[in-house]
Formats: structure tokens, C-alpha cells, sequence
């Protein structure tokens, strides 16, 4: 487990804390496999009834660590990529999830929060999907889960634009459940969260199972993956990437669009 998540279970609600805040809570390799662990775990574990999630710091999280991104697009990277384990759990839990949203949700951030079942945003939370600003595509079978939710039209100008989508809108859309003052978005969260531990965890394991169609999203991850896979070693993902480290504005004007 890296230092990175923290973990801790008290009265049937496990915690699951982003603690990288002097790096925007960005996910690394490392922290998507603790997380897969432990939704993976928590599954099997029947002293878990409700899993809490939340981010150290001034925001909820920055996403995917960039310089990861970049390693694999400049093909750097090996190994196992845990990020994929990590979304499937996401699809294939029956455990209810709460997030406390605190700043902004970048990427996956957001993309994450359409499998969480009760979402607390705080006052100042804001949602950003920028993946076609790096040249890639959505994940996390939110380019299914999205358009489900807020209509094609909304979600395609989430999704084309990556402009920020502020708290109140994110609830008048269906993304999110409530805004609260941010000095209340921990705790409103935990009482939330001990409210549902409250409730019989065989009916609503059994309900939050019929509500989605697991398989189905599974399905559309391996059709993400594949085309993010292949959007990673695009010559726009390297223009992306490479603007983003020398700060300035990418210039995708050149290039062939393939």
C-alpha cells in the first residue's frame, strides 16, 4: 500500500484519502493499484459497508499523473498499468460510494465520481473532463456513463471543450447530489456515508447491482482502453504533452489528425 492513499475503516465505512496534495492528488501508477486493491478487497470484506472517497489538500485530484502520460506516449512506460484494475472495480462494485469532491476533479477525477453513488461537492468544486485537450479520449466508460446521465449534448461539450463545470451546475445536471460550505464537505460526506452503513448492506448491494449493468461497463472500458491506447502514441498526444511541459499553447493545426 503507498503512503500516497490512505486507508482507514471505522463504524463500516472505509476511507479511502488521495494524499499527494503538493501534487494536486495526481494518480500515479502506484495509487491506482492501492485503490484497485481495496475496492477489490472491500467486496470480499463484510465489516465494509459503505466506501468514502476523498482528497487531501486544495483539490480533489488533478487526474493522471502527467509525467506518467507522457512517459507511455514517448513509450517509457512498461509494466502492468493498475489503472485498468482500478476502473473495472469501480464497474464491478456493489459496495455504495460516497465522494467529498474538494476543489477540482480533473480527468478521472470526474470520470469517477459517475460510479460513486452519493457526491458531495464543496462550494468551490469544479469538474473537468480535458481529454481531447490532450489529444486522448474519456475512460472509465464515461464516454457511456456521461451522455446517460446529461445528454449527448452537454456531454459532448464537456468532453470536446474540457472547460471547467461548476458545483451548482454539476448538481442541476445529475452529476452530483449537494453543495456545501467546503468547511462542511468532510463531514456532510461521513454523515452521509454512516447513514447508508445504517442500512441493510444484502439489499443494497442487491439494488446498487440492478441499477447498473456491470458488464456493460466493463465493455465499454476495453473500447476506451483500446482507443486510448492508441490515442497515447498519436503524434497530437505527443504535441499535448509537450506543450503542456513547456507551457504553452498546443498547435495541432500541423498535424494530420490521426
Amino acid at each position: 500500500m503507498t503512503p500516497e492513499i490512505r486507508i482507514d475503516l471505522t463504524g463500516g465505512v472505509l476511507t479511502m484519502t488521495l494524499a499527494r496534495p503538493d501534487k494536486k492528488n495526481a494518480l500515479t501508477n502506484d495509487m491506482y493499484g492501492a485503490l484497485a486493491d481495496t475496492i477489490e478487497q472491500a467486496q470480499q470484506d463484510r465489516r465494509i459497508r459503505v466506501l468514502l472517497v476523498q482528497g487531501d489538500g486544495d483539490m480533489f485530484t488533478a487526474g493522471n499523473d502527467i509525467g506518467e502520460f507522457a512517459a507511455i506516449a514517448a513509450g517509457k512506460h512498461g509494466g502492468e498499468r493498475h489503472v485498468h484494475r482500478f476502473l473495472h472495480a469501480l464497474a464491478n462494485s456493489t459496495v455504495p460510494t460516497v465522494a467529498a469532491v474538494n476543489g477540482k476533479a480533473v480527468g478521472v477525477g470526474t470520470t469517477m465520481l459517475l460510479h460513486c453513488d452519493y457526491v458531495v461537492l464543496g462550494q468551490d468544486s469544479q469538474l473537468i473532463t480535458p481529454f481531447v485537450n490532450l489529444a486522448l479520449v474519456p475512460e472509465a466508460a464515461s464516454s457511456h456513463l456521461l451522455p446517460l446521465r446529461i445528454g449527448h449534448v452537454r456531454a459532448f461539450e464537456m468532453f470536446a471543450l474540457g472547460e471547467p463545470l461548476d458545483a451548482q451546475t454539476a448538481v442541476a445536471w445529475g452529476i452530483a447530489n449537494k453543495v456545501v460550505g467546503n468547511d462542511q464537505l468532510r463531514p456532510e460526506a461521513r454523515r452521509m456515508a454512516e447513514k447508508l452503513a445504517t442500512r441493510p448492506p444484502g439489499s443494497l448491494s442487491a439494488m446498487k447491482k440492478l441499477m447498473r449493468d456491470a458488464e456493460k461497463l466493463v465493455s465499454q472500458m476495453h473500447s476506451e482502453s483500446a482507443r486510448f491506447e492508441e490515442r497515447l502514441a498519436s503524434a497530437e498526444a505527443r504535441e499535448a504533452f509537450q506543450a503542456f511541459a513547456e507551457k504553452r499553447k498546443p498547435d495541432f493545426t500541423r498535424l494530420d489528425g490521426q
